[in-house]
């Protein structure tokens, strides 16, 4: 890198194709020591495909790729990593049983597998202090950490190689605000040492606070960079969609019926004291607390696939029997939970038997499926999330994120719900795939479902609920109407509650 030439990384004319299928055209980037580019674009947009080329986990069909004004061949990962470049996944790549300190070498090449336990957490405890986890035990497995804590040792291992390129996916995705807060410091924190930073994210607020410079993607093709300072969220937006995006949020509930799910007294383990819970018809009830509040804990008890210590819920005045999640789901109470990749689609079948895998029985006869009603049932409730009706037999897993949450979700309209429970509905989901589960929740709640939404994005709660309630630590704090809460009020009432650990 010289004078001339200031840039640490150039990718010029990248182009990416799968068959008769163009995942990225003419696609251009250009990053410069210390400063942090944040990718941008709807889920399927070429922004993936970009960032996969860079790494090294595919190769480009087009184009040139310069790191300090050398042009490189990025084949292969070892390759990438060669060059000076890293990657934090938004799926932690850490060995859980591995101790941190472990994990930290694990992978380096000539990594120092020969030093002593001693040796090495000394060694961790110096890389560990650079991303604030100065007071971590290094022979902590990681599988004790925190979410957070996990993420902060992804970023601990980009470090241990002495990366000059450190691309960030995704790297918020499952984390709370105050989480948050802490890897977009240590961001900051790489980028003052004269690192070049890459960073996607669907979070628009974590590209104002660190960002220097936007690439937005939009099909296949990259659009000119711009300064963070020149652009507003409505620009962002219109530029990522192609069109005004009008309101991200549908209308609330002009009115509601009577009950149709209470919980009483309700105790499950990770929480503290009694959850009472009112949910009418009509009506969205929003939950939301920081990771590791309770309100996981709440809707899996709700599902029936928790234990329930105390208390109960009704539906329709009835007491639920809660002794396992096949009982909930034949009361009409479908739950999605917040990690599709877990438990949220069957990523290895198609959108067809992902969306009739709650129901298959009801088109089922002596193990055999009806297949004509089971394919007519399932584009019916596809079309309610404007899934491609032509792509019915696609695997899931080969579907965007965005798309892959539509069908998390709408697969449960075939059970007929009475209640249907959404953890994070938009985790990892672009801006415009968020407004078309926003409006199909509303859609299904104005339908007279009873509809409750968990999520850590304080900002979702209040644009989606009707009533929101509060937990901090366990414990819940509020209820009261949505329009009765502003932003920072909600933040600090997740946030800041410490009376109620007395």
């Amino acid at each position: 890198m010289n004078a001339t030439n200031p840039f640490r990384l150039e990718a010029t004319g990248i182009s990416k194709s799968y068959g008769a299928v163009s995942a990225l055209v003419d696609a251009n980037i250009t990053l410069k020591p210390g400063e942090v580019m944040a990718l941008l674009g709807e889920n399927g947009a070429g922004k993936s495909t970009i960032v996969k080329i860079i790494c090294g986990l595919i190769s480009h069909d087009e184009g040139t790729i310069k790191i300090d004004g050398h042009e490189v061949e990025l084949h292969t990962v070892n390759a990438s990593q060669a060059a000076g470049i890293a990657v934090v996944h938004q799926e932690f790549s850490t060995v859980g049983n591995l101790t941190v300190a472990e994990n930290l070498v694990l992978g380096q090449r000539g990594a120092p597998w020969w030093w002593s336990p001693r040796k090495l957490n000394s060694s961790a405890r110096a890389i560990l202090a650079r991303v604030g986890l100065e007071d971590l035990d290094p022979s902590t497995p990681v599988e004790k950490l925190s979410l957070a804590e996990m993420q902060l040792v992804e970023i601990a291992r980009v470090l241990a190689k002495d990366a000059k390129i450190v691309i960030f996916d995704e790297p918020t995705a499952a984390l709370s605000d105050a989480e948050i807060e802490r890897v977009l410091t240590v961001v900051k924190r790489l980028a003052a040492e004269g690192r070049s930073i890459i960073y996607v994210t669907h979070r628009l607020g974590e590209v104002f606070e660190i960002a220097d410079q936007v690439v937005i993607f939009r099909n296949g093709g990259s659009q000119p960079p711009q300064k963070v300072s020149d652009l507003t969220v409505d620009k962002v937006v219109t530029m990522m969609i192609g069109r005004e995006l009008g309101d991200l949020y549908p209308h609330r509930a002009e009115t509601m019926g009577e009950v149709v799910l209470e919980t009483r007294g309700l105790k499950v383990a990770g929480t503290r004291g009694e959850v009472n819970l009112r949910l009418r018809r009509g009506e969205i009830l929003g939950l939301t607390g920081q990771l590791g509040s309770g309100t996981t804990n709440i809707m899996r008890a709700i599902a029936g696939a928790e234990d329930v210590l105390a208390g109960t819920v009704e539906l329709d005045g009835t007491t639920l029997d809660l002794r396992s999640r096949r009982r909930g789901i034949l009361s009409g109470v479908a739950y999605c939970s917040p990690d599709r990749k877990a438990d949220g689609v069957f990523k290895g079948m198609t959108i067809r038997h992902n969306m009739s895998s709650p129901w298959l029985r009801r088109v089922s006869a002596f193990g055999i499926v009806n297949r004509g009603e089971e394919s007519a049932e399932a584009a019916r409730d596809a079309s309610h999330f404007a899934i491609d009706q032509t792509r019915m037999n696609m695997s899931v897993g080969n579907l965007s994120g965005g798309n892959q949450q539509k069908v998390a979700v709408g697969k449960w309209l075939g059970i007929r719900p009475r209640v249907l429970l959404v953890e994070e509905p938009t985790r990892g989901v672009d801006v415009g795939a968020r407004a078309e589960i926003y409006a199909q929740i509303r859609r299904l709640s104005d339908s007279g479902v009873g509809v409750i939404v968990s999520s850590s994005d304080t900002n979702e709660v209040l644009g989606l609920a009707d009533t929101i309630v509060t937990f901090y630590r366990g414990a819940q704090t509020a209820i009261k109407p949505a329009d009765e809460w502003t932003e920072p009020e909600l933040v600090r009432e997740v946030m800041h509650r410490e009376e109620v650990l007395a």
